[in-house]
């Protein structure tokens, strides 16, 4: 696995979004005014509980703690919603279809922009092959489960995390 993130290719943007044609190998320090598309995936069931994943402890960013249902980098040539399709299947062994869909909302980061989609869909967890390099565990979870792991420390602290529920809802309200 190291090996396999240290090669990862990502295409590098400006602050506007624009790709720039450039390539940044991860791990490399990034330089100012390059930026590089994260994306991060939640899914959620009819219950309105949320996916959860749990790094595996030896993950250098926020070892044996609970995340999002998937997250990665966009890949060199890849649209956010190819890199969060990628990401889903690789980490949970899911395929889902994004090929229609925009990431509800993007948070700009020092080096980059941050797409998120959020899904619903009736996941067997009992059913998903996890990713044994990053993922250890995968269960739902309602909000104010999650809301008391980030409490506890055990689950990564984003800073909306309650958000996330209210965009669901509001997202059905809204078609």
């Amino acid at each position: 696995m190291a090996d396999r993130e240290e090669n990862e290719l990502w295409d590098l943007y400006t602050k506007d979004r624009e790709k720039t044609g450039k390539v940044h190998r991860r791990g490399d320090p990034l330089k100012e005014g390059e930026y590089h598309l994260v994306v991060h995936i939640c899914i959620f069931n009819s219950k309105n509980e949320l996916l959860i994943q749990q790094r595996q402890p030896f993950k250098k960013g926020w070892p044996n703690m609970w995340d999002l249902t998937a997250a990665g980098s966009a890949l060199q040539g890849e649209s956010s919603w190819q890199a969060a399709e990628r990401e889903v299947a690789e980490e949970i062994g899911l395929k889902i279809d994004l090929s229609n869909k925009r990431p509800i909302f993007s948070i700009n980061f020092i080096h980059g922009f941050d797409d998120y989609y959020l899904l619903e869909q009736e996941v067997d967890i009992v059913s998903l092959h996890l990713q044994e390099e990053e993922v250890q565990a995968v269960r739902w979870v309602s909000k104010d489960e999650v809301l008391a792991m980030q409490a506890q420390g055990i689950m990564i602290p984003y800073w909306f995390l309650d958000k996330l529920f209210e965009i669901r809802n509001m997202q059905d309200a809204h078609g």
